[in-house]
């Protein structure tokens, strides 16, 4: 198991463009994938309807964990694309 933290900086959160291209970066990788909000709430990323139903804003930490065969290359990806989205 692998975790790092990340925090969403996009001034509109995980809205529908972005959420769908954190669905498809996830569904790369074959690893169990979680990530969990500051007050405990985890979700699904490989699915829109867990990501949208998170309602993850601007400022927010997201802890993603992931377990499996790459599962270091996969938190290190969606980290990546977490602190990186700006639009």
């Amino acid at each position: 198991m692998f975790t790092a933290n990340a925090t969403i900086k996009n001034q509109t959160g995980l809205h529908a463009r972005p959420a769908a291209q954190l669905v498809a970066l996830c569904k790369k990788f074959s690893s169990n994938i979680q990530i969990t909000d500051a007050s405990g709430k985890k979700f699904d990323p490989k699915s829109i309807i867990g990501v949208l139903s998170a309602g993850i804003s601007q400022g927010a930490d997201v802890q993603v964990t992931a377990e499996g065969d790459d599962e270091n290359e996969a938190v290190r990806q969606i980290v990546s694309f977490i602190n990186d989205l700006a639009e």
